[in-house]
């Protein structure tokens, strides 16, 4: 998630023209438009795929909505820019900003615009000082509310929201509290933790995947990393100090950081990885070498240390205070703990900053997305356990897919070709398109990137 290359980058006007589509502003006019737009700033432009331009932009928002006059922060965004005739795709990750701009599926679906938007208090969109009480989900959601305002004096047809797992939650948020801002959504695994104390995750844990057996092989490759813990201890030590890496400011100590990793595996498993790598899953007979390189290709030891877990205090504070969190028992595992209830949000944010949980936010979104929402599509992975907590869309026009034995990489590409073809109809439909005259005849598939949701 960190930033390369921020800055403007010189790219000569010819080198911009070669293969721009037609009605494509000229370089000169589309940049000064952009500066033109109140509280928007043009930081640079940079090359990418041909019939396409790369803006790098900041917009001002205000620290509070609410008091708009009580100071603001730059907020990162990127512009990749197709044609002004085209529709418009507003795409968050719900964390930073990626340093690429690769086209999301509905992008590439209806050949549109792109937008992408850093999440607040993600850095370096963050107030300062930061005011952790600005950290909600209507604060994100009027932030969103007020770029596309902005951008609709540039980019007037269609819009189309997106994100996956937190950025498709993102998007959710968005709609719900500014539902006629676009004219559809389309959110990829995204957990709908509805009552934090009621959790669905144990049960899907049990018996996710088609062999009870591989299920049980990571259990057992996790009890033996416990009763291995020197030998685990010293490697990761080892990693740590090579790295400059550390435990004391967040995670607690090295042993903590430890145990959140093997708490960690079998979600990460079948969230990155899935049944055609229960085969890599160590014996307990294995060496130690091997079992840690098992836990640090599917959790990283590196995300449990104080460097790792710093990006991500945003989105642990917020599952701490709004979103919720999943639990999952620790119990095959009670005898061999040194810690418990590790993963508890309050355990992984600096305790200078205060939280406090507001039971009733996920529901109300909930509710209007059962009885209220429209446009909206979830796309979720059959043997991802985000998607164990599914939003259930109840209005016309909305739908629900779930992809055969996809992790939370599922994508509409990934459906069978019925299904597949329902979604793209409707998400062309949504941007005002039909098959689109400049559209790529193939879908990237973004990798996945390390984050905790």
């Amino acid at each position: 998630m960190n930033w390369r290359g921020w800055g403007t980058i010189a790219v000569s006007c010819a080198m911009l023209l070669v293969g721009m589509p037609a009605g494509a502003a000229p370089p000169d006019d589309l940049a000064q438009r952009l500066e033109d737009l109140p509280g928007m700033t043009v930081v640079g432009e940079r090359p990418t795929e041909p019939g396409f331009r790369l803006f790098d932009l900041t917009f001002t928002q205000p620290a509070d909505h609410r008091h708009p006059d009580a100071g603001s922060f730059e907020q990162r965004l990127t512009l990749l820019h197709r044609d002004l005739s085209r529709p418009a795709v507003l795409h968050t990750t719900g964390y930073g900003l990626p340093a690429s701009a690769n086209r999301t599926e509905p992008t590439q679906l209806v050949d549109g615009n792109q937008v992408n938007l850093e999440h607040r208090f993600f850095t370096p969109s963050r107030p300062e000082p930061a005011d952790w009480n600005d950290l909600d989900i209507w604060q994100a959601a009027t932030d969103e509310h007020e770029v596309i305002s902005a951008l609709r004096g540039i980019y007037d047809r269609q819009w189309i929201t997106t994100g996956a797992s937190k950025g498709g939650m993102t998007a959710v948020y968005h709609r719900h509290f500014y539902p006629d801002d676009v004219d559809g959504t389309v959110a990829y695994v995204a957990p709908n933790d509805v009552d934090n104390d009621r959790d669905a995750y144990d049960r899907f844990l049990s018996s996710v995947g088609t062999d009870p057996a591989c299920r049980e092989a990571l259990t057992a490759v996790q009890r033996e990393a416990l009763i291995r813990r020197p030998e685990m201890i010293a490697r990761f030590q080892s990693f740590a100090d090579s790295q400059g890496m550390t435990f004391d400011r967040i995670i607690g100590d090295i042993d903590r950081g430890l145990e959140l990793v093997v708490l960690d595996a079998p979600w990460s498993f079948w969230q990155y990885r899935g049944q055609q790598d229960c085969g890599q899953v160590p014996a307990p007979t294995a060496s130690a070498d091997e079992i840690y390189r098992f836990l640090d290709e599917t959790v990283e030891f590196a995300f449990y240390t104080d460097q790792g877990m710093e990006p991500y205090t945003p989105y642990y504070y917020q599952a701490g205070t709004q979103l919720g969190w999943p639990g999952v028992s620790d119990e095959p595992l009670a005898d061999l703990l040194h810690h418990r209830e590790l993963s508890q949000p309050r355990n992984l944010v600096p305790r200078d900053i205060p939280m406090e949980f507001e039971p009733g936010v996920m529901r109300e979104v909930d509710t209007w997305v059962r009885g209220q929402g429209s446009e909206l599509m979830f796309v979720n992975g059959q043997n991802d356990p985000w998607s164990a907590e599914p939003f259930e869309p109840g209005r016309d026009d909305s739908h629900s897919y779930l992809v055969p034995g996809a992790n939370h990489g599922a994508k509409i590409a990934g459906l069978p070709a019925d299904q597949r073809a329902e979604a793209e109809a409707t998400v062309r439909r949504w941007a005002g398109v039909d098959v689109p005259a400049l559209r790529s005849t193939r879908i990237d598939h973004q990798p996945l990137e390390r984050h905790p949701l």
